[in-house]
């Protein structure tokens, strides 16, 4: 009986110790998203479950099982789309072709333009080619000669127009000339760099690297190494760069154990916060404002009309503040990833347009004039890469082109214009102009009939659909038929430059509608499919027929390797 005793006590007294974990895992769990995109591991053996399969030519305009009349508008719009891409196209074309094969970025771009089941139809008929001759104002032109107003806007590089960016190219050239491409001495021009850095960002030193990744890696590093703690936690959703600590999802190939993803803009994730001893750092990325807890919108990923895009300026202004206030109580390091919208919101960057101020920024993109770089600024505490007390305790980051000569002559000449009154008048009525912008646009669309509207964050635009659809990622090549031209994302991201007036704004919303309603008279608003649940439980059993084999024929499939 006594043995017994003995047993039942120490089961009990275990229980009572695991309960404290038990109801920390619980809470962590809770603080997740629902999507797959909240959780990391189950998005990579999903992703790991999904066969490759390509439509045969008659199934890739009947995968949403139209009337038959509808499907021949298809085919018939496909061809004169195919037909114009060919001869207006032809050399940009040949160029593209002529590379891809040696070109790994460019095959990685051209796969995953459309969703997969499409992608090789579209890739031999309608591939529009991925060089470019001549940029001029909010224009590009190819190798044909084709003039296309830019809508890709460099990934976000180009905020102020191409000019600009050729003029701060030029002038920072020759501000470092004398000293050229000479690494490791810096050129004066660093200082006054580093001083106007130290205004904006509101902190006390500065780090260059060569790009915004390497800009985050270094904070995230420095926090660990400050704090003691190894825990990361990242926002479902954001984007950090491409490497595996802020990317532990699909697209990463080694697990990471030490960054946790958690809901953005969720109670249940501030009380994680505050309840954790572990956590080093939090990231954000206040692009996130405009899809939280969603991932970047690509046409790739389009498979119905779910997505969803909109900005509430207050909302997540609280937020922030509110992740500021945890963060502050619990000794974690708040870092604030500008690389992308860094210079786009306001003069002062995201900090200043919704009132925070992290331990951390990030910036990138923009800020190197038109040349490759990252920046990081920070707390004086935080920024020590050594410790006083012991030497050989060190956080180590070099690189041989931070810094380098041109790219700071480049910096210099842009941080120049960002303090001119030409620029500040750029930024005065920045949200009322676009927001604007975007309503005049939604209100064509509407009278116009078209299941199509827009929503934006500032310059930043995504392409939304109201009507259920298989098929809204053909918009893309419509638009590149009237002159607009996308980055490889498609509709998912519109980037708009602050070179745009209102006359070439016009043209571009002129150009749009146009598109849209080609695209309705080819039929591809016209399906069968009743809702975007239908949608995606057809796709699920397409998979599933794949899966299993045997059934591939009859939904009218074939394996890819068959060509």
């Amino acid at each position: 009986m006594s043995a017994l005793l003995v047993t039942l006590s120490a089961t009990t007294v275990a229980a009572v110790l695991a309960l404290p974990r038990a109801a920390e895992r619980l809470q962590l769990s809770r603080a997740k998203h629902r999507s797959l995109t909240g959780h990391a591991r189950m998005a990579r053996r999903v992703a790991g479950l999904i066969p490759n399969y390509a439509y045969s030519e008659r199934a890739f305009f009947r995968s949403d099982d139209p009337d038959e009349a509808v499907a021949r508008r298809r085919e018939a719009g496909f061809a004169r789309l195919s037909d114009l891409f060919r001869a207006r196209f032809a050399r940009t074309r040949a160029e593209t072709e002529a590379v891809r094969d040696g070109l790994s970025d460019l095959q990685f771009t051209g796969l995953y333009r459309v969703p997969f089941q499409y992608a090789r139809h579209v890739r031999a008929h309608l591939g529009t080619g991925a060089f470019a001759a001549a940029a001029a104002g909010v224009t590009v032109t190819d190798l044909d000669g084709n003039v296309f107003y830019d809508l890709a806007g460099s990934y976000g590089v180009n905020l102020f127009g191409v000019d600009f960016y050729r003029a701060c190219l030029e002038e920072g050239a020759a501000r470092v000339s004398a000293l050229g491409p000479v690494l490791g001495p810096l050129h004066p021009v660093v200082t006054g760099n580093v001083a106007r850095l130290k205004a904006i960002s509101g902190l006390d030193e500065v780090s260059f690297h060569m790009s915004g990744t390497e800009a985050v890696m270094q904070a995230v590093r420095l926090a660990r190494y400050h704090t003691g703690r190894r825990r990361i936690v990242r926002l479902c959703g954001a984007y950090h760069g491409w490497w595996g600590e802020v990317q532990p999802g699909i697209g990463n190939p080694v697990p990471t154990r030490d960054t946790l993803t958690l809901a953005d803009m969720s109670e249940r994730t501030l009380r994680v916060l505050a309840g954790r001893r572990d956590v080093a750092c939090v990231l954000v990325n206040p692009l996130q404002a405009m899809h939280p807890n969603a991932g970047a919108p690509a046409d790739s990923a389009l498979v119905d009309s779910g997505r969803r895009a909109s900005f509430d300026r207050a909302a997540y202004t609280k937020w922030l503040h509110d992740l500021r206030a945890v963060c502050s109580a619990r000794g974690i390091v708040l870092i604030l990833d500008e690389v992308f919208l860094g210079f786009r919101l306001a003069r002062g960057g995201a900090q200043a347009y919704f009132g925070v101020r992290a331990d951390m920024v990030t910036y990138g993109k923009t800020l190197g004039g038109g040349l490759p770089v990252g920046v990081l600024c920070g707390r004086a505490d935080l920024m020590r890469r050594y410790r006083e007390d012991r030497p050989v305790d060190i956080c180590f980051a070099r690189g041989t082109f931070n810094a380098h000569p041109y790219v700071m002559g480049a910096m210099g000449a842009f941080l120049d214009r960002l303090d001119s009154p030409a620029v500040a008048a750029l930024y005065a009525d920045l949200d009322a102009t676009w927001d604007a912008r975007a309503r005049h646009l939604n209100a064509r669309l509407a009278e116009a009939g078209l299941p199509v509207r827009v929503a934006n964050m500032s310059t930043v635009w995504t392409v939304l659909y109201t009507k259920p659809s298989r098929y809204n990622w053909m918009l893309q090549f419509y638009l590149r038929a009237e002159g607009l031209a996308l980055s490889w994302v498609g509709t998912g991201r519109m980037i708009f430059s602050l070179a745009y007036d209102d006359a070439a704004f016009e043209a571009v919303a002129t150009r749009f509608e146009a598109a849209a309603r080609a695209m309705r008279a080819d039929g591809w608003w016209d399906g069968g499919a009743p809702s975007d649940r239908a949608i995606r439980r057809s796709i699920l059993r397409e998979v599933a027929a794949i899966r299993l084999g045997g059934l591939g024929g009859r939904l009218g499939l074939r394996a890819p390797d068959l060509g």
